[in-house]
């Protein structure tokens, strides 16, 4: 851009990309200002299930921009849930604060919990925090716990910070579980307390903040 012209800096058009800007005061491209960054915003979003974590579906099945409450700003999710899977999915403007976010080195809990189908004891659960492999796919320290059992369906809780594709899922099918329902409940220090499905708000700056500073 800068070698067809198209950046200028107080009216004289930019020759080499090696200038030092203190910030974006003159700066303008194609004739028009260049605006600071927006401010960082993030969201909370309690993900109903029957809902693909996507902008458009060509299947024509919903996304989540069909279940977003109207009069949000342009918003792109933090990693994804599967279609089925409900709960806490985070929303933000910023894709460096998604990026990092998801990466598995910034060391982010998130909570899931399990009702599933079958039987399974709390000594095969904590197996899972050494790790685990299955169809040559290595899954990563998992903290889980078994909360109740009703018959033969059973509620499992699950912190685990990788969040590999399907990983909740495949794991606990690799145990002999089948599961019917699976909820995401936090994303690190942010839970799903006082939302309904299809409910978002915004993330207080302050606690956002305090938020960033946990990331690794």
């Amino acid at each position: 851009m800068i070698a067809e012209g198209r950046i200028a800096l107080n009216g004289e058009k930019l020759t080499t990309p090696a200038t030092l800007l203190e910030n974006l005061q003159g700066v303008t491209v194609d004739g028009k200002p260049v605006r600071p960054p927006a401010a960082t915003r993030l969201f909370r979003f309690y993900k109903p299930p029957a809902a693909l974590t996507a902008e458009r579906d060509p299947k024509g099945r919903a996304t989540i921009y069909d279940r977003l409450p109207p009069g949000l700003p342009r918003l792109v999710p933090v990693g994804r849930l599967d279609f089925m899977t409900e709960g806490l999915l985070l929303l933000t403007n910023d894709g460096e604060l998604k990026r990092q976010l998801e990466l598995p080195k910034s060391g982010v809990i998130r909570t899931y919990r399990a009702r599933a189908y079958g039987h399974v004891t709390q000594a095969q659960l904590e197996k899972l925090a050494e790790g685990i492999t299955i169809e040559g796919i290595h899954y990563g320290s998992i903290n889980a716990n078994l909360e109740r059992r009703t018959g033969s369906n059973c509620w499992v809780e699950m912190s685990l910070t990788e969040g590999k594709n399907r990983e909740v899922r495949r794991v606990l099918a690799h145990l002999g579980l089948k599961v019917s329902r699976l909820i995401r409940t936090a994303y690190g220090p942010l839970t799903l307390e006082g939302l309904e499905p299809g409910d978002a708000d915004e993330v207080a700056s302050a606690a956002l903040e305090a938020f960033r500073t946990t990331l690794k």
